[in-house]
């Protein structure tokens, strides 16, 4: 299980772009994170504002993040980045609004080079709210 300090650690991003919260679980080629979705989110102003819906554009956001938790936290990927590469088939099932705990699932299934596909799903109560495949490329980070 990894704490928020301890992502910070790990991803370059920053909040409001930060978009996970908490790892509960994290094996080779697979990890599961979670977000707290809050009507304080930035995005809120302006998305739908009467009727606040979490852009399904973040909730991918938040997967590739998830994703690339796993990827950096493994010893020979320390120091590197991980790119947003690319997105296949997702499909958004159901909206996600203030309140809800959104739960990141991402498992990893090949590689090519520097290239990492990844299966990769979200779920609010045990309700599946998008699934697809993305693509992350590793790349050195510039100082």
């Amino acid at each position: 299980m990894l704490t928020c300090d301890e992502i910070r650690d790990i991803l370059p991003h920053r909040n409001p772009f930060l978009l996970v919260d908490r790892v509960l679980e994290m094996e080779e080629d697979r990890i599961h994170a979670r977000k707290c979705v809050t009507r304080n989110e930035p995005y809120f102003a302006g998305h739908f504002p009467e009727h606040a819906v979490m852009p399904g554009v973040l909730i991918v956001e938040a997967l590739a993040q998830t994703g690339a938790i796993l990827l950096l936290s493994q010893p020979e990927h320390r120091k590197k980045l991980a790119y947003f590469a690319g997105i296949n088939k997702m499909r958004f099932k159901k909206q996600v609004v203030p309140g809800d705990v959104l739960d990141l699932h991402v498992q990893f299934t090949r590689s090519r080079g520097s290239v990492y596909f990844a299966r990769v799903h979200a779920m609010t109560e045990g309700t599946v709210v998008c699934e697809g495949e993305i693509l992350c490329a590793l790349g050195d980070a510039h100082d």
